[in-house]
């Protein structure tokens, strides 16, 4: 399922709570045209917390810092090729800056734009926009795992990932009402498509997800 049906119907009805499917869905750069094997299975058991900023390889980026309320854990996130390693870095940081934006109330952070480019910049300002109207933020815990990444043969990247949102939820800013993740919407596959810019930044281009994909 690509994410603006799905997570701008539950923002809009905050019925859904999280639906954490990351900036950007479909356009003409289909994230689920590449198929890696296994995606669907669960992760390993290392858990590594992100880091506050990205800053690397001489590229100035942009610091993404998440409140206390809210955090975000990454599962096994490595890999051996230190090619392959940079798509999981910058993945990590277009996840993390997705959240951040959602939090801070801004369609327009730093770390959004800085991370996504094309439909996933226009759709994910949308998304964050969504929440900024409901005046809803995020609070609790997610858990990104089994990430697995090529390199096409054009040149792009392909990221896939799972998110457990189950224990997440959404605040409301002004009643600090708390809406939990629905069981059955809380395992969510991301297959995501990245192109390596001028600074060498990959930045997200493409996202579709599918609820239930992560079992």
């Amino acid at each position: 399922m690509n994410r603006p049906a799905r997570l701008v119907t539950a923002v809009l009805t905050a019925s859904a709570a999280l639906l954490l499917t990351a900036c950007g869905s479909g356009g003409g750069d289909d994230a689920s045209s590449d198929k890696i094997k296994g995606a669907a299975v669960g992760g390993g058991n290392a858990s590594a917390s992100p880091s506050a900023s990205a800053s690397q390889d001489g590229v100035k980026r942009p610091e993404i810092t998440l409140p206390g309320e809210f955090q975000a854990d990454f599962e096994s996130w490595t890999n051996s090729d230190a090619k392959l390693q940079t798509i999981l870095d910058d993945g990590k940081q277009q996840l993390l800056g997705s959240y951040s934006a959602i939090i801070e109330a801004d369609p327009e952070s730093d770390a959004l734009t800085f991370y996504n480019t094309g439909t996933a910049l226009t759709t994910g300002k949308e998304w964050v926009s969504g929440f900024v109207t409901k005046d809803i933020t995020l609070v609790g815990k997610t858990r990104a795992y089994n990430p697995q990444t090529r390199i096409s043969a054009d040149g792009s990247g392909t990221l896939f990932y799972c998110v457990d949102e189950s224990k997440a939820s959404t605040k409301n800013r002004k009643t600090g009402e708390i809406t939990e993740t629905p069981a059955d919407t809380a395992q969510v596959l991301y297959q995501t498509k990245l192109s390596k810019n001028d600074d060498g930044v990959w930045q997200t281009t493409a996202v579709t997800t599918t609820q239930g994909g992560c079992k």
